[in-house]
């Protein structure tokens, strides 16, 4: 079991906790063919509305990757995006800042975010337990 830190705007998160789905690095396939089945997920959402400044700087959910298949659908005429489904957990928002300290993957960095920049990146389960713990996980 690998544990992921996936980025997204909270208002694209809440979408997909809705449906039981993820998507990632702008409805791009190959980086969600790095997830499996049972793999932890948890996204970071830096905002609360997609294209809005306003600053968020949350965990937003929190879950457990369903099965291996990666797979397509269309939203638009032009966007067809990738997806995986997700066990979404019971959980609520935990802002960052206070795990920065905490996290191995933040602790001691002053460019915390910059792995963020990515889209999706794996992390350890230490990692994933301050996290969860954060977010109050009900499973």
């Amino acid at each position: 079991m690998a544990c992921w830190i996936a980025v997204a705007a909270a208002d694209h998160v809440s979408r997909g906790v809705q449906d039981g789905f993820m998507q990632v690095c702008h409805g791009k396939g190959g980086p969600l063919k790095r997830l499996k089945e049972g793999d932890h997920v948890v996204y970071y959402s830096s905002v609360e509305v997609f294209g809005e400044k306003t600053p968020l700087q949350s965990f937003t959910a929190i879950g457990e990757v369903k099965d291996q298949q990666v797979y397509q659908v269309s939203m638009s005429d032009t966007f067809h995006p990738y997806r995986r489904d997700v066990n979404w957990y019971s959980a609520h928002p935990a802002p960052i800042r206070p795990l920065l300290s905490l996290m191995e993957f933040s602790r001691g960095k002053t460019n915390w975010a910059y792995p963020m920049r990515f889209g999706l990146f794996e992390i350890s389960e230490h990692d994933f337990g301050a996290i969860a713990s954060a977010m109050c996980v009900e499973r």
